[in-house]
């Protein structure tokens, strides 16, 4: 097996024509984690990924796999194995022909093809499918072999660029399991580009949130989900999103308040950045799951009232949707008491569960 190698990337920039599509950007990877690149579309995590890989050339900065300078090797002197969105196997080779064909090609000796192949067709239950051609395999199938043509490289570090994008919901969720299971058993350096927040929350170790080719925010899912760097963050986590209420902090009756025309919640433990500026515009987010409605008050929450737009049953729990001042307010509901669309639900936020944004730049307080 090949050694666990770090990746860390200096300064990059990226220009393709005329446009600079990553500027500046820095990123470390140790050695053995499993690091997620999470954004929309565009943001520049496929290219940053290509780069790594060495499919895209750098117009400033460096790139280092394992101590070792690659800013300008050959892919295939750079340890790495890259996995895509589409499967790109070869449709007249059996799929133990597609495993192998690459070992094939350098030279490696056939004991070793045949270990390796072994290997890696145990890993991904392949073994029963050695004989088949592509045109025979489900698309899920084909993706664990294209996975397992990675595999058998026995590289340094692994790199997936959307690899479950083409598959169903179903299957989508059982090769997620898979690729867990497969670091787990590995410990190997993997680097993942992913639009899925669903995959970037369950498989990473650490995950880079982009946008435009900036990371705004580097951590593990826990941190980057319950202390998100900026409203951009806030918003693209979570489904449903964090509800956002925009007012003002102030001081009163020995505490800090967040207040609203409409409402007042207690921030005075709120762990700030710096020092609380009064009377600043700013924006507090509040997770779904935060918001109780429908039910008692408890002790330490900030209670209001809404009206019911919508009720969105999700099998474990159902979301609730409400019209509070023309702002839509999401609540994650476990109680499945009868509620009617259209009246008045009372609703409480938990104020040791919120965020606070600066409204001018979107950065937390």
């Amino acid at each position: 097996m090949a050694n666990l190698a770090n990746v860390a990337v200096r300064n990059l920039r990226i220009d393709l024509g005329a446009n600079t599509v990553i500027d500046d950007l820095d990123l470390d990877v140790r050695a053995g984690e499993f690091v997620v690149l999470l954004g929309p579309s565009g943001c520049g995590k496929s290219t940053l990924l290509h780069s790594i890989a060495g499919l895209i050339d750098v117009a400033d900065g460096s790139i280092e796999i394992g101590g070792e300078d690659m800013t300008w090797a050959d892919p295939k002197d750079r340890g790495v194995a890259l996995v895509f969105q589409s499967y790109a196997l070869y449709p007249t080779m059996n799929v133990e022909r597609n495993l192998s064909f690459a070992l094939r090609i350098n030279g490696t000796p056939k004991d070793e093809i045949e270990r390796r192949v072994k290997r890696a067709a145990d890993m991904l239950q392949l073994g029963p499918l050695l004989t088949r051609k592509p045109s025979q395999l489900s698309g899920g199938q084909r993706q664990r072999v294209a996975i397992g043509r990675a595999l058998v490289r026995e590289a340094d570090v692994f790199l997936f660029d959307e690899p479950l994008s083409n598959l169903d919901a179903k299957l989508r969720t059982e090769l997620r399991r898979e690729l867990k299971q497969l670091h787990q058993q590995l410990g190997a350096t993997m680097i993942y580009v992913t639009h899925d927040q669903v995959e970037a929350m369950t498989l990473a170790t650490r995950m880079a949130v982009m946008k435009g080719g900036v990371i705004q925010q580097f951590g593990t899912p826990a941190e980057v989900y319950a202390r998100p760097d900026n409203l951009f963050v806030a918003t693209f986590l979570g489904t449903p999103p964090m509800n956002l209420l925009r007012g003002a902090l102030e001081a009163g009756d020995g505490k800090l308040w967040f207040r609203t025309p409409h409402l007042a919640v207690d921030v005075t433990h709120y762990a700030f950045r710096g020092a609380p500026d009064f009377g600043r515009a700013c924006v507090l987010g509040v997770r779904p799951e935060d918001v109780r409605a429908a039910g008692a008050v408890r002790a330490g929450h900030s209670a209001s009232g809404g009206r019911l737009t919508l009720i969105e049953p999700m099998g474990n729990h159902r979301v609730l949707w409400l019209d509070y001042h023309g702002v839509q307010i999401a609540s994650i509901d476990q109680d499945k008491a009868p509620l009617v669309s259209g009246t008045a639900v009372p609703f409480s936020l938990d104020g040791a569960h919120v965020s606070l944004f600066d409204e001018e730049t979107g950065a937390r307080l």
